[in-house]
């Protein structure tokens, strides 16, 4: 498997967000670019780990700008993050059984899934958020 790039059709306008999913690239391409295809255990868990944790605090940012703007497709996208965190948990423990042949399988499905949720989901708010928040803005997320 190739490295995984961004590309600027990615962005969805809101800086916060474009980072994040850069940052998301980033760690696919950790498990992409191991060296010699094998990485060990605990070092695969880890970067698993730090994607599930990063996915978590990106998806709520999301659902709270989307809840602070009263985005209308909130529902969907709750439910695609939380597919989402469900299946990189699973994979997690799948990889632990099947060691590093599940490798290309994960980081397979982090970038195929990363791409199409990107391109199908969150293009879906580029407009509503282009109309509420100044060009290429900081994401105010109240707490």
């Amino acid at each position: 498997m190739e490295k995984s790039f961004w590309k600027d059709e990615y962005s969805v306008g809101v800086d916060q967000f474009d980072r994040q999913h850069r940052r998301l690239f980033q760690i696919i391409n950790k498990l992409i670019t191991r060296p010699d295809k094998a990485l060990d255990l605990n070092r695969t868990s880890q970067t698993l780990k730090e994607m599930f944790d990063y996915a978590k605090v990106h998806f709520t940012d999301e659902e709270k700008l989307m809840q602070q703007y009263a985005y209308p497709e909130i529902e969907s996208q709750k439910t695609q993050h939380a597919y989402f965190l469900k299946t990189t948990a699973e994979l997690a423990a799948y990889h632990i059984d099947k060691k590093e042949e599940s490798v290309d399988e994960i980081a397979e499905f982090l970038d195929i899934w990363w791409i199409l949720h990107i391109l199908k989901w969150d293009m879906r708010y580029k407009d509503f958020f282009k109309a509420k928040l100044p060009a290429h803005s900081e994401a105010k997320v109240l707490d």
